[in-house]
């Protein structure tokens, strides 16, 4: 006697290294489908373990999910892994991962780099990029926020990972999530770190909201010009905006490379209610006093790419160099702090309008 019923898959084992707010998200989700999921978080406050995490989303709705706590890596080796730390601890992260050499990895995180990275340490693992777009705080060890729709990008860097992306894909829609199987990577990623651009070092500098930062012609300006050298190093890549769940990035270009005069009023409503009141990553990050960020792999990345491919990039190589200044150096976040016409200066001083 046969049966035509399919067969029904069994839960996937993931293992969430960096379980801060982004981690414990994804990882959340697919805990409330019924995958088994483990949260590493070395420097978080501890839930129970097994320990309850509920989602809260912006309309009010919650989402309960069960998961492990762990302090690292260990047996038996998942069915995926999710990094989800800012891109300075990638390497750390990954070393722990040594005892699974093959395990595939999911990558989240902002700005380029961390595939290429992961992909040279992790030679025989597939490698899946994702990005992002949706607001997501955690304001207690066991509770997340999810402060707007956005969604989640999905790309194959490397290896025979596509019925892997197909589920997670599924199993994230099924959650509330939309998520898409971008064909391009590299595209993904560059479009994602364009869209993190806007209002982020500035408003960092500044602490100013993004809806100011855009409704100011003269910063709108610096907006624009950031904007437009991270789309021509993309030109020079051979790679075109694409759009994300939650994030027109062509249209965010288009609005770019309009006249100012038509752009920013449209673009300023735009940003202005686009991260569900979340404060951009730059922002919160000098906020919170300094360290370590996540600027090299953002306006870094454009000057790096853009010193390399012969394309201009002075406004970017500047916002990094001052956010880095900024992080080092609590004199320097106080000088910027609300004063938009000490930042155009510095600007103006080394990346004069062409």
């Amino acid at each position: 006697m046969t049966s035509d019923a399919s067969p029904v898959e069994a839960p996937l084992r993931v293992f969430v290294s960096g379980a801060g707010a982004v981690g414990s998200f994804l990882g959340g989700l697919l805990a409330s489908r019924g995958h088994e999921v483990a949260l590493a978080r070395r420097s978080h406050p501890a839930i129970p373990s097994p320990g309850s995490l509920v989602i809260e989303r912006w309309d009010g709705r919650r989402i309960a999910a069960s998961a492990r706590l762990v302090r690292a890596a260990r047996d038996p080796a998942p069915d995926v892994v999710i990094l989800a730390m800012r891109q300075f601890a990638v390497a750390d992260a990954v070393a722990d991962l040594a005892a699974w050499p093959a395990v595939p990895v999911v990558t989240v995180q902002n700005g380029v780099g961390a595939e290429d990275l992961v992909a040279s340490l992790r030679p025989a693992a597939p490698l899946v990029a994702a990005s992002l777009t949706s607001p997501i705080e955690q304001p207690a060890a066991d509770r997340v926020a999810w402060l707007g729709r956005g969604g989640l990008g999905l790309a194959v860097v490397q290896g025979p990972v596509e019925p892997l992306l197909e589920r997670l894909a599924a199993e994230f829609a099924a959650a509330g999530l939309p998520t898409a199987h971008i064909a391009e990577a590299a595209a993904m990623k560059w479009s994602k770190l364009v869209a993190n651009l806007v209002a982020n070092a500035t408003g960092a500098l500044l602490d100013l909201d993004p809806g100011a930062v855009y409704a100011d012609p003269r910063l709108f300006a610096v907006e624009r010009r950031q904007l437009l050298e991270a789309l021509a190093v993309m030109r020079a890549l051979g790679l075109g905006p694409v759009a994300l769940p939650g994030a027109a990035v062509p249209l965010l270009a288009l609005g770019a490379r309009a006249p100012a005069i038509l752009a920013r009023p449209v673009m300023a409503r735009i940003v202005g209610g686009a991260r569900g009141g979340k404060l951009p990553s730059l922002r919160l990050h000098l906020r919170a006093g300094g360290g370590p960020s996540e600027v090299a792999w953002l306006n870094g990345a454009v000057a790096t790419a853009g010193a390399r491919l012969g394309v201009p990039t002075p406004v970017n190589r500047t916002l990094a160099a001052l956010v880095e200044a900024a992080s080092a150096d609590a004199a320097r976040r106080d000088w910027f702090r609300g004063h938009p016409d000490r930042l155009l200066a510095a600007l103006a001083e080394s990346a004069p309008p062409a």
